[in-house]
């Protein structure tokens, strides 16, 4: 299934946008009590244009595996923008890494099996977003993200309750992290990065760094908007 999902989002149109996310299954309304707390994969899908366009183009979908819920319709955007709310809510406990990816290659495929099949918490998943479209078309030195050449943007999220598996979980989403970085591309996205990844702020925001550092040290020389992942001035 993560195999045609890959070759759907090559030739989908722009204004259709397909995510993939494998976890177990929470107990949502629209999936069968049986199905809670197995491994599943999800397609979240999003189109801009007419419905009855939008259900032929999504149509294929429907067929890359054994469906055990679905809800799609037309709703506005914002609506659309909080559906995954319901699971991330305040309280846990989260670990992320992230990728950047030109395509999605065999050894991508195989290691997200792989480590699918040994999620150490109920919460934790791997999320596969495309992006491309317009975002391929700007000049890498045009805005502060620099990443115009990824086509797809991996979070490994790892989520759990407790202290106890904190260790666990940390390091099935290192390990993870790890066994797909030789098939990454440039850049990372700078929100899906920990606090520990001081290190990868300039790789994130790649051939626009100096010129962000720059325009730090003239506008906020005593780096008053230090909050989050921080560029330093100089």
């Amino acid at each position: 299934m993560i195999s045609q999902f890959a070759r759907f989002t090559q030739t989908m149109p722009e204004e259709l946008n397909v995510w993939m996310v494998t976890r177990k299954a929470p107990p949502l309304p629209f999936l069968p009590e049986e199905a809670h707390g197995k491994e599943m994969v999800a397609l979240a899908l999003c189109y801009v244009g007419h419905p009855e366009m939008g259900e032929q183009l999504i149509a294929p979908l429907r067929g890359f595996g054994t469906a055990i819920g679905e809800h799609i319709g037309v709703m506005p955007y914002v609506a659309w923008q909080q559906a995954f709310d319901p699971l991330l809510a305040k309280g846990a406990r989260n670990y992320w890494k992230s990728h950047n990816f030109v395509q999605i290659s065999e050894g991508v495929i195989d290691a997200i099996v792989d480590y699918a099949a040994r999620l150490p918490s109920p919460h934790c998943e791997i999320f596969i977003g495309t992006i491309g479209g317009h975002t391929t078309q700007v000049a890498p030195e045009a805005m502060a993200y620099s990443s115009r050449d990824a086509n797809y943007v991996m979070n490994v999220h790892g989520r759990w309750e407790t202290a106890e598996e904190d260790e666990r979980c940390v390091a099935w989403a290192r390990e993870f992290f790890a066994k797909t970085q030789p098939f990454a591309s440039s850049g990372a996205y700078i929100n899906f990065l920990t606090q520990e990844e001081t290190d990868r702020i300039a790789f994130a925001y790649g051939a626009t760094w100096d010129r962000l550092v720059e325009l730090k040290s003239k506008y906020d020389p005593m780096n008053l908007f230090r909050m989050n992942q921080n560029i330093k001035p100089v």
